[in-house]
Formats: structure tokens, C-alpha cells, sequence
């Protein structure tokens, strides 16, 4: 499972060698355990000319302090917080800016936002080696195109944009509960269903708004069909949510690299965008007569 992208399959990309999303936590040569404890400490660096270690200095290796993430160099919940908050903050910073300024806060700017938005992230998608650079520029495209259609909806539907926010955070914190609370079980099938239906949701969305561009096409935020794509889209963002929260904790119990906390912020920060944008849709929709 690479990532919460729904253009992708999330299965199988766990392995041996790449971890989470290409999480760096392949066994280091002659470490049955996957990696050294002692990695980056003073105990890595012992020169092998200075031969076995005395008593004195293996007592002062078993009584010293253990290496912690920080030391070892690998990724913690604390990491994944503080990346995902920035770019979550980069998200709100260029959706303000968008919100503010002309052109930006014009419709038709949101169109090539999003676009090269989808552009970044599928280069963030395919790279092996993540590239904070490019997370938050990811995020800040996904900024201006929310900040753009939000403005726009909130002239038709004053108060749209809070109640976007508040729904999304009430999707986040009640994901969060449900799977921390153990009633849900992300299992490979769990994953291969979601997934399906994800790519399912997502075709059929691309080829309305194509139609919709030449004419054609259903109107997808009004009425009875606005909202059940609406709480179909909800529901899709929230099943990504469970993925990135499993995927979060095999990484960390698997010794990722710090530096992988920004795929994981990555990871969130599209399923977050998800979800705050068919709540738009679900709220637009609920709200066509007002």
C-alpha cells in the first residue's frame, strides 16, 4: 500500500525491501533483526582494528542510555505529526491566498491548480526517494485550487467553507476513534475491496467531467445524486484515512526512516484534501435549494 492516492492500488507495495510506501526498512547486512540499535551512536562506530570489547566498556554499553529514534535516525509518530501539520498548513496558507487575491480566487484558476497538483503527486508517488520539496509543493497546488472553489461556492452558500472544515475534522477525529478503538481491522482484503471501489469512484468522475467539459454529462453537485457521491466520497476518503493510519504504524514499528515521516504527511494530507472536497460537494448539494 504506497499511498492514499485512489488513482493507485495500495496493495503489495509493503515489502521486504521498501516498507510503507517505499519506508526504508530493509535489513541491514548481518542484523537478524532488521536493524542496529546502535545505529549512528557511538557503539556503530567502533573501529574493528581496536578487537574485542573490554568488560569495563561492555558494562558501559548495557547501563548507558539507549539509542532512541532521534539517535537512530528513524521515524516517529512525532515526525509524522509535525510533517503532516506542515503541509496541512501549507494547504490552508495557499487556499487563503487563493481566497484573497485576484486571479486566484477565480474558478477557472483552480482548474490548472489541480492539474498540476495531480502532476506532483504522482511524481511524489513514483520516486523513491521522497522529496519534501515537492510534499509541499503538492500541497501548496491542492491550496490554491481548494481555496479557489471554495470562494466560489461560499458566494452561492455562505458559511460553505466552515461547515466543510468542521465535517471534515468530525470525519477525521471518528476515523481515528473507530480504528484506535480496534472495531476496525484493516486486513489485504479490506484493502483490495476499498481500493476497487476507490478506482471504481474515481473513473466514472473523470469520465462525467469530461463529458461535462463538451457538454454533457450529470451534474454531480445538486440533488439526490450530488449528495449520494457526496457521502460515497466521504465514506472513500475515510476508508484512505484507516489505510494511511495502518500504514503509519507498520512503518514506525518497522524502523522507517525519519525521512519517510513526509510520505506518510503525504499520504494524509490527500486524504484529508479527499475528504474536505466531497464534503463540499455533500454540503453544496444538501444546500442546492437555499
Amino acid at each position: 500500500m504506497r499511498s492514499s492516492n485512489p488513482v493507485f492500488s495500495r496493495e503489495g507495495s509493503f515489502t521486504r525491501d521498501s516498507g510503507y510506501a517505499g519506508f526504508g526498512t530493509s535489513a541491514q547486512a548481518g542484523s537478524p533483526y532488521g536493524h542496529n540499535p546502535y545505529a549512528g551512536t557511538q557503539y556503530a562506530q567502533q573501529p574493528s582494528a581496536q578487537g574485542p570489547l573490554t568488560d569495563e566498556q561492555l558494562y558501559e554499553m548495557y547501563n548507558g542510555p539507549s539509542a532512541g529514534p532521534g539517535a537512530t535516525g528513524r521515524m516517529t509518530l512525532d515526525d509524522v505529526i509535525a510533517r503532516t501539520a506542515m503541509t496541512l498548513l501549507t494547504v490552508v496558507a495557499a487556499g487563503a491566498v487563493a481566497w484573497f487575491t485576484l486571479p486566484f480566487k477565480s474558478v477557472g484558476f483552480a482548474i490548472p491548480a489541480s492539474l498540476i497538483a495531480m502532476i506532483v503527486g504522482l511524481v511524489v508517488q513514483f520516486r523513491q526517494k521522497i522529496s519534501p520539496g515537492l510534499v509541499l509543493a503538492y500541497a501548496a497546488f491542492q491550496g490554491f485550487a481548494l481555496g479557489a472553489i471554495t470562494h466560489f461556492l461560499n458566494t452561492l452558500w455562505p458559511g460553505i467553507a466552515i461547515q466543510a472544515v468542521l465535517g471534515t475534522a468530525a470525519v477525521f477525529g471518528a476515523t481515528l476513534y473507530v480504528y484506535k478503538s480496534g472495531r476496525l481491522r484493516v486486513s489485504s482484503r479490506y484493502a483490495r475491496i476499498g481500493a476497487a471501489i476507490g478506482l471504481g469512484f474515481s473513473g466514472l468522475l473523470l469520465i462525467n467531467c469530461i463529458a461535462w467539459a463538451f457538454g454533457g454529462g450529470l451534474n454531480t453537485w445538486s440533488g439526490p445524486l450530488g449528495v449520494g457521491i457526496g457521502l460515497i466520497g466521504v465514506a472513500l476518503g475515510a476508508f484512505y484515512l484507516t489505510l494511511d493510519f495502518n500504514e503509519v504504524e507498520q512503518a514506525i514499528a518497522q524502523g522507517a526512516r525519519q525521512e519517510e515521516s513526509w510520505r506518510a504527511a503525504f499520504g494524509l494530507t490527500f486524504s484529508l484534501v479527499w475528504i474536505y472536497f466531497e464534503m463540499l460537494r455533500l454540503i453544496a448539494s444538501l444546500r442546492g435549494d437555499d
